[in-house]
């Protein structure tokens, strides 16, 4: 039997709407896309794609999904909510007023997809 050692493996999550998660991670992030058999493919650096499937009876998750990690936060969440994109502030984090918590660990901002699922950027 083979293992999985060189299994490229890749994630997947979840959406109510494929239309509209596309629209927003090409429009808002400006990531590429493609789509197949209904399932649309977040074509991520590092060639990690990322599958998006519909699921009718869907509910977002309550964590993190996707990390992003970029070199300047500030840059990114000026430009992201440029973009349109609001971040989330969450109770007993320290985050500034743009969302950006610098007190634990890496500058980290959250945010959600039209989903409500949970994505961040975090300066690496």
């Amino acid at each position: 039997m083979q293992m999985l050692t060189d299994s490229k493996a890749f994630s997947g999550f979840a959406v109510p709407d494929i239309a509209t998660a596309r629209e927003f991670y090409e429009d808002k992030l400006g990531l590429k896309t493609s789509e197949e058999n209904g399932i649309l493919t977040l074509h991520l650096g590092g060639d990690r794609p990322t599958l998006i499937y519909p699921k009718p009876d869907f509910v977002p998750a309550t964590y993190t999904i996707l990390n992003f990690p970029v070199d300047d936060i500030d840059a990114t969440v000026d430009a992201l909510a440029a973009r349109g994109v609001e971040f989330d502030r969450y109770e007993g984090f320290e985050q500034d007023e743009r969302g950006i918590m610098r007190a634990e660990g890496p500058p980290i901002a959250w945010f959600k997809d039209p989903a409500g699922n949970i994505l961040a950027v975090m300066e690496i």
